[in-house]
């Protein structure tokens, strides 16, 4: 039944997308789909790392640590997520990279939804 409610669980449906739940690569008819904002649950074992950094960026983003400890960079600064509900946000233009320094699951809200920024994060 198509009634416009999604039900699911984030980690099953993370394994299926990169993990992305939500954002304008998502089905069109469906209510994961939207061009204001994506969210991806990411869970990263010991050591992960982005390497490159993400340059040039054209969203805002919000991460939340969900559990383990989390490491972002951004030019001139660290920061460290290591309890339950830390967060960090940056904007437009920024870059980062990141380091999960212990098995992490951490939650990304980005805004907007662009086209060709669907990997990474």
């Amino acid at each position: 039944m198509d009634d416009g409610v999604y039900v699911g669980h984030a980690g099953a449906d993370a394994a299926l997308d990169k993990g992305w739940l939500l954002g304008h690569f998502k089905d069109p008819s469906g209510p994961r789909h939207s061009e204001a904002l994506e969210i991806k649950w990411g869970v990263h074992p010991p050591g992960e790392e982005r390497a490159e950094w993400v340059r040039g960026e054209e969203r805002t983003a919000l991460l939340v640590l969900i559990a383990g400890r989390f490491r972002l960079r951004f030019p001139g600064r660290d920061v460290l997520l290591e309890r339950q509900g830390d967060y960090v946000v940056w904007g437009r233009g920024v870059d980062h990279s990141w380091l999960a320094e212990e098995e992490s699951v951490v939650l990304t809200v980005r805004w907007p939804s662009v086209p060709g920024y669907r990997a990474g994060g």
